[in-house]
């Protein structure tokens, strides 16, 4: 019975189909600790996002703060939000979007900053010297608030004004100190680690789909060749009905003969 091709096929399709039962299998098992994985660093940090009691997002105490760092992470970033990760009852940032909503609220409250930049005297002796600021320290730098006036020793506010990393001129006396304070190395640490977890969210998803789709195919594999062996056996019950009725029908001939 299993020599005829179509058997042959069939007993090979269920072998495949065993195959991709066992990469499943063990892709699932990956993922499941990777997730476990993922979930113990998270609760060691203990990083939560806040909700009021309607469970709505907030920041510092605001629905409208919540609302402008979401608008970040939409609009400006293009993250594909989704909703059903943001649960006021599991406030932990263990999943992609928590780690980029906490990673957009950082970027929100830098970029919406102010820099207090504090200046001695040797700063503006150095800045002189280096032609920064005009023989008599008149300022004619990139911060506008204080274009075209004389700098003294003391403290000034530079706003960050939506500005990232890069968009700081670090030669000017003023924007280049606001760049390192604005975007400190625990900004970037903060905003890498964030960046992190969700990749690796959104990696351990991809996983889980690629061990669904192995799950599939051997579901398909397996019946098909199941399917195919069942024909088979079909076709050769059907023969062995057959061939009584078919000697019966040469005997005639024989008697002739």
């Amino acid at each position: 019975m299993f020599k005829k091709p179509l058997g042959l096929l069939g007993i090979f399709l269920i072998v495949v189909g065993l195959g991709y039962f066992v990469g499943a299998g063990v892709a699932y098992s990956k993922v499941q600790g990777g997730y476990g994985s993922l979930q113990s660093f998270s609760e060691a940090q203990n990083v939560e996002l806040s909700y009021n009691e309607d469970g709505d997002l907030i920041d510092r105490g605001q629905v409208e703060g919540a609302q402008a760092i979401m608008t970040l992470l939409k609009d400006d970033w293009n993250f594909p939000v989704v909703d059903s990760d943001l649960d006021p009852n599991d406030p932990l940032v263990n999943t992609a979007t928590e780690y980029m909503f906490q990673m957009a609220t950082i970027a929100h409250h830098t970029l919406d900053g102010t820099q207090v930049i504090v200046l001695s005297q040797d700063d503006i002796d150095n800045a002189v010297a280096s032609e920064q600021l005009d023989a008599d320290g008149t300022y004619n730098g990139v911060v506008e608030a204080y274009q075209g006036q004389v700098l003294e020793p003391g403290s000034y506010d530079v706003p960050v004004n939506g500005r990232y990393w890069t968009g700081f001129d670090r030669m000017d006396l003023l924007d280049g100190q606001a760049r390192d304070g604005a975007w400190s190395g625990t900004a970037h640490a903060l905003v890498a680690e964030l960046g992190v977890g969700a990749a690796t969210h959104s990696t351990l998803q991809l996983a889980l789909g690629v061990a669904a789709l192995l799950a599939g195919l051997g579901v398909v594999c397996t019946v098909m060749g199941i399917a195919f062996i069942w024909q088979v056996r079909s076709g050769d019950k059907s023969g062995d009905k057959k061939a009584p009725a078919d000697k019966t029908m040469d005997e005639p001939a024989l008697a002739n003969a």
